[in-house]
């Protein structure tokens, strides 16, 4: 037996290297739960604003579905209420979007052995919200383990499971919704929750100042443009203030 005592010392080390699929999914699901206190009214108001822009309850329903990204959302409906051309409210989506390129490019080290089927569910969840709490497990992690995806899935599903079952409910609530609730305080108080704790340089800070300001000072622009501006001068002030 004393051959072996070096072997079954590792007893207590392996389970703390390696977690079990299932083990990851819940602590990634429930690491997502304090955020879905921001996203559940959030997605009440998308339904009720859907349909307020004409959209019947099943194209409102299948957006959360098949876009799922909350502010694309919203500003699509929003667009398409004010009329705005097809082309400018694409536009416009996909410049909004563009911020998960640079979310697939942080989250790629970490998932580059998974098999094409597991990349494209995970691109599929990739949200700020989601983003925000699996990149930071993951850089907290020193060594990254074999079920490190299974975290991001449960984050991811907790949260599309609560966008789609919040957008439900709001759609079935429709304009009944008080507007004395002013639900809508959970949008920039979500988007504060997730941008603060990430400003840890100077380029993000810049980036930030730089983009809320433009921001608050554009926001009279038509077809909502003074956010595109705004995401244009953050992104320039963040490679300014990273190449210095």
């Amino acid at each position: 037996m004393a051959h072996f005592a070096p072997f079954l010392g590792l007893k207590g080390i392996i389970p703390r290297m390696f977690s079990r699929p299932i083990d990851e999914f819940l602590r990634g699901a429930r690491d997502e739960l304090p955020i879905l206190v921001g996203v559940a009214p959030f997605g009440m108001i998308y339904g009720v604003l859907a349909l307020t822009a004409g959209l019947n309850a099943g194209t409102a329903q299948a957006m959360s579905s098949v876009v799922f990204a909350g502010s694309a959302q919203f500003m699509t409906v929003q667009l398409l209420a004010q009329n705005t051309p097809l082309l400018v409210v694409a536009l416009t989506g996909f410049v909004i979007n563009l911020r998960h390129a640079l979310y697939s490019a942080s989250v790629a080290p970490y998932l580059r052995n998974l098999p094409g089927r597991w990349k494209a569910l995970l691109a599929y969840l990739l949200t700020d919200e989601a983003y925000a709490v699996v990149i930071t497990r993951y850089q907290g992690k020193e060594h990254p383990g074999p079920t490190d995806h299974w975290y991001f899935l449960g984050a991811g599903l907790a949260l599309w499971t609560t966008w789609q079952i919040s957008t439900g409910v709001g759609i079935f609530l429709g304009t009944q919704v008080p507007e004395s609730w002013q639900l809508d305080f959970a949008l920039p108080l979500t988007f504060m929750a997730l941008v603060v704790p990430a400003l840890k340089d100077r380029a993000a800070l810049l980036a930030a100042l730089a983009g809320g300001v433009v921001a608050v000072l554009a926001a009279g622009m038509p077809f909502k443009l003074g956010l595109i501006v705004a995401a244009l001068v953050g992104i320039i002030a963040g490679m300014l203030g990273e190449r210095k």
